[in-house]
């Protein structure tokens, strides 16, 4: 349940992004993410992280901007018929953009179709291998598919990204306790 519930507060951070025109490429990411590896402790990260979610919503041009909007109120609304309309227009409009294919995964998620939230993970992975959300993501499918040992791999690859991660220190703590024969 907590994985559910950090996917919703991510959601609605999502809802509060001020679109402008940046990506996954936007100089601003690298000290921010090297800012994230020095915190010193979650209330530390926790700006850090929420302008990196910002930088990474900031969409090309106002036509992606309304396509996102659109797509994360009916994600958020539980319209997901009109969510996936929206998100598949806005990756068919910007292939480039990892966050586009980030909440498409997300919707995937929560509609429970597994392969295809892998599927746009991994777009996400390939135009930001740093994305967090992307990796922990992908830790709850493996969780919600039972594999453990994937699992256990994708939130340690989103905790050396973002070293104070809500929720991924527990999951991993948990997994290994589980893949070593004790119980959770």
């Amino acid at each position: 349940m907590t994985g559910i519930r950090a996917l919703l507060w991510l959601l609605v951070c999502w809802l509060t992004l001020d679109p402008a025109r940046a990506d996954q490429d936007d100089a601003r990411l690298e000290s921010l993410f090297a800012a994230l590896q020095v915190a010193g402790s979650a209330e530390a990260a926790q700006p850090i992280e929420a302008e990196i979610w910002r930088i990474w919503g900031e969409t090309p041009d106002p036509a992606s901007a309304r396509l996102m909007r659109q797509g994360s109120r009916a994600m958020g609304a539980g319209a997901f018929p009109i969510a996936v309309l929206s998100f598949n227009r806005l990756v068919e409009r910007e292939p480039g953009f990892a966050e586009a294919w980030n909440r498409r995964a997300t919707l995937h998620y929560l509609m429970g179709n597994y392969a295809a939230s892998i599927d746009d993970i991994e777009h996400t992975l390939e135009l930001e291998p740093r994305h967090f959300g992307a990796l922990s993501g992908l830790g709850l499918i493996m969780l919600g598919l039972d594999r453990p040992a994937a699992a256990l791999r994708s939130f340690e690859a989103a905790l050396a990204v973002h070293p104070y991660l809500p929720g991924a220190r527990t999951h991993i703590v948990e997994l290994r306790r589980r893949l070593d024969g004790d119980p959770i």
